[in-house]
Formats: structure tokens, sequence, C-alpha cells
């Protein structure tokens, strides 16, 4: 056979393996876009053809990426409004409180399935896909969009393993070792308190979600039974289709978090959001980096937070710290301030990754997102975690734990208490000696995440939606998991025998007394 013909069937086989994918991620929040467009961008590379639901949309363009944009949820989540550094400092807004976070997912869930954009997706007799990718956070709607298309769905969890996502495909890890991520800071091994405070917490979270979920059936029901009924189906059950994902593909890994237990199919794939290559720094922050004799120190509070939400007085009261250090700052700040120190650099835009890739990075200082604790073990440098809500404690904690990282909580003797968390990590090589071995953790995987995320992809479409991959603990009842039928049987065994055993003693002693009666 010649090499053309070989070359032909070669690319025949790739184009008929190409799939038509919906990526769902409609929270409008850049971290969780960045993340969203880390699918549409490995999807698209190998050759399928995706359709991607965002707030936010991709950077990349490509004849086989079609974008469908839910603009109008930013006014669901108005990150000024609700990630303002001032406000959390004085406590005005709290977004580590798991209920504030389960009533926005909740709001942008139901605005998001009853959005025209997706309406009219649902509506459309000649949309088809092949699986549905959808970001779980907190809610379970968009399981209804695979159900409507008759096609597998694969869970992206964007956090660390979650009990309540766990539950979606098997079930959720004991507390006594599993911490929840947005109301608990533990480590394992856990002290009796912590471990009663896992317990309470796993239950109390089950009441508020049966609490604020009861009108998620209803939304369901409006929101799905038009386009099955336009296909002359009948809506089935909420409590079956949220339990229909084939696997979750999670951003997470070992080195970043902790070696539970996991389900077959969930799996990690911590890091996929990472550019394979480092794409190159700007040429004017390139020679800044290149110049840094002392090393740089890279300060940045994410995405989603905006340092320039601090108050005034505690900007410059770092930017007066950050002069008496003889190391390179750049801070990324989302607006100009006067009076710079000359070791200090603003960024209003900072292509994070290579910054922390170039060799002169020496610490990280970070609000501890996953994405940044994950970037900083990839590129291998130690960090400063500042956290201020949802998972962010819970990552600085465990990174603290592992020997790469210094927690400093935020609050007015910040400066003061950065300070001593950059000279002990500066000073003491333990840091950057962990950081170095976790990262050989985070890179010594059988394949990349990224071939790991397509692999499962292609399984999952291929076996018509893994179902050898589930789980039977979906299939039982919680009161069976629990042996509770079993113990209801033992106590009405022993409810019975001392029963029984009462009677006769009854029986012996009215004979007796009876006996007794005779004799006498």
């Amino acid at each position: 056979m010649s090499l053309k013909c070989l070359v032909f069937i070669y690319l025949l086989c790739e184009l008929c393996s190409a799939y038509k994918v919906l990526v769902v991620f409609p929270l409008p929040g850049k971290s969780h876009s960045i993340l969203g467009e880390g699918y549409v961008r490995h999807l698209v590379n190998a050759g399928h053809e995706v359709t991607y639901l965002t707030a936010i949309p991709a950077k990349m363009k490509s004849e086989n990426l079609r974008h469908i944009l839910l603009e109008s949820n930013f006014k669901y989540f108005p990150e000024d409004e609700i990630l303002d550094i001032s406000k959390m400092l004085s406590k005005e807004t709290e977004m580590t409180s798991l209920r504030t976070v389960l009533e926005v997912m909740y709001t942008l869930a139901n605005a998001t399935v009853n959005h025209p954009n997706v309406q009219n997706l649902m509506n459309n007799l000649d949309e088809k896909f092949d699986l549905v990718i959808a970001e779980w956070m907190y809610n379970e709607l968009y399981a209804g969009i695979a159900a409507v298309f008759k096609c597998p769905l694969i869970w992206s969890s964007s956090v660390n393993p979650h009990p309540l996502v766990l539950a979606l495909i098997d079930e959720a890890p004991n507390p006594a070792y599993a911490a929840d991520l947005v109301q608990s800071d533990a480590v394992p091994p856990f002290t009796f308190w912590e471990r009663c405070q896992e317990l309470w917490t796993q239950i109390h979270t089950q009441y508020m979600l049966w609490q604020l979920r009861a009108g998620d059936n209803q939304v369901y029901i409006d929101a799905f039974t038009p386009p099955f009924q336009k296909r002359g189906q009948a809506l089935p059950p909420y409590e079956e289709v949220k339990y229909n994902a084939s696997l979750i593909l999670g951003n997470s890994h070992v080195s970043t978090g902790e070696a539970i237990r996991l389900p077959i199919n969930h799996i990690n794939i911590g890091g996929y959001h990472i550019d394979e290559v480092v794409k190159p720094l700007p040429k004017d922050l390139q020679e800044i980096m290149d110049n840094a004799k002392n090393g740089v120190i890279y300060f940045s509070m994410g995405s989603m937070l905006k340092s320039r939400s601090m108050p005034n007085e505690l900007k410059r009261r770092i930017l007066d710290m950050f002069s008496q250090l003889k190391q390179t700052v750049l801070w990324k700040f989302e607006e100009d301030l006067p009076n710079l120190p000359k070791n200090v650099h603003i960024l209003k835009w900072a292509p994070q990754q290579s910054i922390l890739a170039h060799p002169n990075c020496i610490l990280f200082i970070t609000h501890g997102g996953l994405l940044s604790t994950t970037e900083a073990l990839h590129f291998g440098v130690p960090i400063i975690g500042i956290p201020m809500f949802a998972d962010q404690a819970l990552n600085v904690k465990r990174a603290q734990s592992k020997g790469f990282a210094i927690k400093v909580t935020f609050d007015n003797d910040v400066p003061d208490n950065l300070k001593a968390a950059i000279t002990e990590i500066l000073g003491n090589p333990k840091y950057r000696e962990r950081v170095t071995e976790l990262s050989f953790v985070h890179h010594h995987r059988p394949v990349s995440p990224s071939t790991e995320l397509l692999h499962w992809v292609d399984h999952v479409v291929k076996t018509r939606g893994a179902p050898h991959l589930r789980s039977p603990a979906l299939m039982m009842p919680w009161y069976q998991k629990y042996y509770l039928d079993l113990v209801a049987i033992i106590l009405v065994v022993l409810i019975a025998v001392i029963r029984l055993i009462k009677m006769i003693l009854c029986s012996s002693n009215n004979k007796s007394a009876i006996g007794s009666k005779k004799f006498n």
C-alpha cells in the first residue's frame, strides 16, 4: 500500500473520530473561564467541533468553535461588589459562607437554563451533540442539557474533590479525613474537635441544600419541559437526570490536594489549563526580570479579586514594606499607583504562567486560588498565601502543611506579617527544596493532563456513556448503605427476645406465687 493511501486512511480515521461537544461554563468569573477555555483549546486542537456556552468568550479563534454568549449572567455575579477587598476586610460581604455561595450558584444556574440563547439551543431540533461537559459548581441543573440532547454528560469540577460532587457518581468521602472546601481549613489527621466539625458541616450542608434547592425541581420542569415536548418525549425525573454523569474530570491532583480514595470515574486532570509551551514575556517585562539580580517577587490577588479595592492606607503600607526589600517586586494591580518605589513595578495585566516560569521568579504572593497554587507547583515557586474566600483558606493550609507555603491572614497587620513571611521563605532553603520535590510529583504522571482529558472524552463517547464505570453505590438507598435495615432487624429481634424473656419470667413468677399460696 502506498504512503499516500496510508495518510488518507489515517486522516479519514481522524475525521471520523471528531465529535460535537457542548462545553458549559456559565459562571462569569475569570478563573472559571480559564478552566472552560482549557477544555475548548484541547478539544478544538484535537479536531473536535466545540460549542462553548459561556459568559466570557474564549480568546482562541477556530472554524470548529462556536460561542453561545451569556453576558447577562454578570448581573447575577457582580465581582466588583461581591469580591470587594475593603468590604471583605470590614466583613460587609461574606464569601466564606456556604449559604451565600449556594444562593449565588442557584440563582446563576436558574438564569442560565432559562436564558433565551440556551432555550433556543435546546429547542432547535437540528442541534446534535455527542457529549456535554458542564462545570459543576454547587448545582446540578446543567445535567438536564445532556438529557435533552440524549448524549453522555461529564461533570467538570473546578475544585479539589468535594463531597457534594462525589455523591453524584458514588458517595461522599468520610468526614473523618475529608475537609469541606469552603467552610474548613483543616488538614488531616484531624483532631477530635475537627472531626466533629467536619461531620457537622456535612450534615448542616445537606440541610441547607434541602432548604435552598427546594425550587430546583420546579426550575428543571419549567426550563426543560418545552425542549422535551418539542421532541415528543416525556421529561425524565430530575432525581434521575442529575445522577446520569459518566464521570468527573477534576481540576485536582494529589500534589495540591490529599490522597483520599476516589471513585474510578473521578479523573484528576489538575493543571490541564496550563499552556504546554510557555509564552514569551513582553519585551519590557522580560528585561525587568532578566535584570533582577536579587530575584523577583510576584504579587497577585488573582483574576477575580482586585488589588485596587484595598483600603488606600493598606496599599501605601504594603508599598512601603516592598521598598525595604532588595528584590524586584511585580504587583498585578489594575490601575497606576503614584510614588512607586524603584524596585516595584505595576502590571495591569500579568502573564502569570510566563512570570512564574522565569528562573528569576523566587516567590509568589497569592490569594491561594487553586489555579495559582497549581501553577506555582507546576513551575516550582514557593508561595505566601493570603486567602480571602471559597477554597482559598484550605488550599493555602494544605500548601503550608506540605511545606512550600506560609499563610498570612488578610487584616490591618498584613504588611508586617507579609515582610516576616518573605524573610522566612527567602532565608530558609527548605521551602524551595520542598516545592521542587512536589513539582516533580505534579509532573510525574503516565500522560499529561490534556492527554488524560482527551482520552476520557473519547472513551465516554465511544462507550456510549461509559456505563461500566457506574458505581453500584448509586443504586442503593441511603439506609442500605449504612446498614440501617440490619440495625432495625437487630433491634426488633432484641426487643422481641427481651419481651419473650420478660413473659417467661412473669409466667414463672406467677406459677411460683400460685404454688406458694397452695402450700400455705
